[in-house]
């Protein structure tokens, strides 16, 4: 009887330290979705115009998150394309979930025609269904193990899934590209099943020069794995959203590690500026990948939502 009445009141502590720690955590989240609605969602800094850009280099600029823009030699690529003002599940008429702070570089209505579309696993961030349903169905989609049913009635045609170390040659009007998935360390499950699905980075080979693009990872020996497919012209790094979840988050000075066991000249930082997606300020992680690479600031690409950089050494001698 005595320990049961202990145990009951270890219950009853635990439970209403519980209620209590959960009704602060949904009133700080009340008061940051209410803060949300009243504020102004700023302009790209930078408005890029990719009919500028050379079919004979390698061109790479970020729209916003994850969200990059990428002409490799006359074959265009997207990634994980968010382009609305919020991201998240629909709820009535609109979506519950983070707002931008940053509008994206470019909406659909202004990018040239997409050869292949890249998406590295199902979070709402990476996987936004509005911003999906308003690409042409045609276009060459690659995405990761078991997402496919989250996209299948959106219209989206040419769906191929690769699991880690899968590849598949797309074949598109300036030529063909090959795209590899390689294992990062994050998670699959999109809220509100729990059923686990796919995560993938990506290697794209053209013409003898590779890109990488890392999706969402946590730090991870499984990087120097990939060294042997390289060199890599550039790597595209996710830098935020580390705070508390380091665990599926890399740092800023974790992801400049990753991309040197990848043996990448470049890094282009993605996955902040954008969302409030965790506690860490949003100007900290730029902050702190410029610390990193305090001695070697030429390595890095883009600072800013809009910027485009051409790779140096991806330029070949034909258009």
């Amino acid at each position: 009887m005595k320990y049961a009445l202990v145990g009951a009141g270890a219950l009853t502590a635990g439970t209403a330290y519980w209620l209590k720690t959960s009704n602060r955590r949904a009133a700080r989240w009340m008061r940051v979705l209410l803060a949300d609605a009243r504020r102004a969602v700023l302009p790209a800094p930078v408005r890029p115009d990719p009919k500028a850009w050379p079919d004979n280099a390698i061109t790479l600029c970020w729209i916003g998150h994850a969200t990059m823009l990428i002409n490799f030699f006359g074959v265009r690529i997207l990634t994980d394309p968010a382009f609305g003002d919020r991201i998240g599940f629909r709820l009535g008429i609109g979506i519950a979930g983070p707002k931008r702070y940053v509008a994206a570089a470019l909406r659909p209505r202004d990018l040239p025609p997409i050869d292949v579309l890249l998406l590295s696993h199902a979070h709402m961030d990476h996987m936004d269904i509005a911003s999906l349903a308003s690409l042409p169905r045609n276009v060459f989609t690659v995405t990761a193990k078991d997402t496919t049913d989250v996209i299948d009635g959106i219209g989206l045609d040419r769906i191929t899934e690769l699991g880690w170390g899968d590849k598949v040659q797309a074949k598109c009007a300036a030529g063909d590209i090959e795209i590899q998935a390689f294992e990062v360390k994050h998670w699959g499950v999109r809220w509100p099943s729990k059923r686990l699905r796919g995560y993938n980075g990506y290697i794209l080979r053209r013409e003898g020069k590779a890109l990488l693009f890392a999706g969402d990872t946590a730090h991870t020996p499984l990087f120097s794995k990939i060294r042997s497919h390289g060199p890599f012209e550039a790597a595209i790094m996710p830098i935020g959203a580390y705070d508390p979840w380091i665990w599926n988050h890399c740092t800023p000075e974790q992801a400049v590690e990753l991309a040197d066991m990848a043996g990448a000249r470049y890094l282009v930082p993605v996955h902040h500026q954008t969302f409030k997606l965790s506690n860490e300020p949003m100007n900290e992680p730029i902050e702190r990948f410029e610390a990193a690479l305090e001695s070697e600031r030429e390595r890095i690409a883009l600072r800013r939502i809009g910027e485009s950089f051409t790779c140096p050494n991806g330029v070949t001698h034909h258009v």
